[in-house]
């Protein structure tokens, strides 16, 4: 029997195409989700299922003892694609794991022991990552530290403040917060996290796990306010569902034999996947897309009756509405078969792939307004209008 901790769905796939998943009954469902924003090209798009399953022909696995090619042509296609020339990549295997190696990092380089961080945040589930969440329904007294602090997103003064004392590591932050609700960082925000930074030694580390790989409309989602972290963390749509994940780390950081590791991490397989799904997005323009239909479908959500209010960046989308987003949820799925998130405390959550057809939106916004129609007046009845 299996250890349940999940709160799943009542959905059993079996397989999946472009934004659709069918299930075991041969019922269909819109992909608005995405698996928490990992399928960003499109499930089983035909380039990396070929791309894949021709490297597993070859070999699919050794460890780091040997050399890879693969990851060397990764990090040169990645360093274009995303503009962050001048970054070196480490490979690893999910976007926890990202975090703390970034965590890690920082501390080696800069002799310091302790971590500031934002309100609200999510890094993930493994030691450092989650002593720096904000969320304290996942941290267990083994994970609670005294060596992170927290500060509101956006407030550059508290930022500024608690950086003078000189005695954090490492800045984290959220390209935008996806559990905390699609909160988005301000670009003054950002600079001014960068000026703080490099005025007190500390090294700002971006998390781009949810944000990143063209979720946002640019490339990683801090590219919009124009700050040069020091480190970039990745993972979700960099495999396409395969476990692949690292950091991007800044030229002026060095490297030293033994300071970080990983079995698992840039093995051939990881690197035939990540590397497909950067042909992909280069091909389709999946970055220019994500930026396209997400502002459109944001303001359409905007102009809904009911909506309170619509946040994010792209294809990464938070809708706050009068119905609480757990019903709501329910509701788009039993009613009209489509597959979404919730984060915060009322968010609606939308990540679906950057594949994405004005078609599909359409379908959505239309199974959207519907659910919003229903539930509203069904919330009149109860109170006898």
């Amino acid at each position: 029997m299996l250890f349940n901790v999940y709160n799943r769905m009542d959905v059993e796939p079996v397989e999946a195409f472009g934004c659709r998943v069918r299930d075991k009954s041969g019922e269909e469902y819109l992909d608005f989700y995405g698996g928490h924003a990992v399928i960003s090209i499109g499930h089983s798009h035909p380039h990396y299922v070929e791309r894949v399953a021709s490297q597993l022909r070859k070999i699919g696995f050794y460890s780091n003892a040997v050399v890879n090619p693969l990851q060397e042509a990764l990090a040169a296609r990645l360093e274009v694609l995303s503009g962050c020339e001048g970054y070196a990549l480490f490979l690893c295997n999910s976007g926890a794991e990202a975090n703390e190696n970034a965590l890690k990092l920082a501390s080696f380089t800069t002799g310091r022991a302790a971590i500031l961080a934002c309100r609200g945040a999510f890094h993930g589930r493994t030691s450092a990552a989650v002593a720096a969440t904000d969320q304290p329904a996942i941290q267990s007294p083994l994970n609670k530290s005294h060596a992170v602090s927290f500060v509101d997103l956006n407030d550059a003064e508290a930022l500024a403040r608690a950086l003078s004392s000189r005695r954090y590591a490492a800045f984290i932050v959220e390209g935008i917060q996806g559990v905390g609700g699609i909160r988005v960082p301000s670009p003054d925000f950002l600079q001014a996290a960068r000026e703080a930074c490099d005025a007190t030694g500390t090294l700002l580390v971006l998390d781009e796990i949810q944000s990143g790989y063209g979720r946002s409309g640019k490339f990683f989602a801090f590219q919009h306010a124009g700050a040069r972290p020091d480190v970039i963390s990745m993972a979700k749509g960099m495999g396409n569902g395969f476990p692949v994940a690292g950091i991007l780390v800044r030229d002026a950081i060095p490297a030293r034999e033994g300071m970080l590791g990983t079995t698992f991490g840039g093995n051939h397989l990881a690197c035939a996947a990540a590397l497909a799904v950067l042909e992909v997005i280069e091909r389709e323009e999946l970055v220019s897309r994500a930026a396209a239909l997400g502002d459109d479908l944001a303001r359409q959500l905007r102009e809904e009756k009911g909506v309170i209010e619509v946040r994010g960046r792209g294809l990464m989308i938070g809708v706050d509405a009068d119905i609480p987003h757990a019903i709501f949820r329910r509701r788009l799925l039993r009613d009209h078969r489509v597959l979404t998130g919730c984060s915060g405390k009322n968010t609606l959550r939308l990540l679906p792939p950057l594949s994405v057809s004005r078609e599909e939106i359409e379908l959505f916004l239309s199974a959207f307004r519907a659910t919003m129609q229903s539930l509203t007046s069904e919330s009149d009845e109860l109170r006898g209008y």
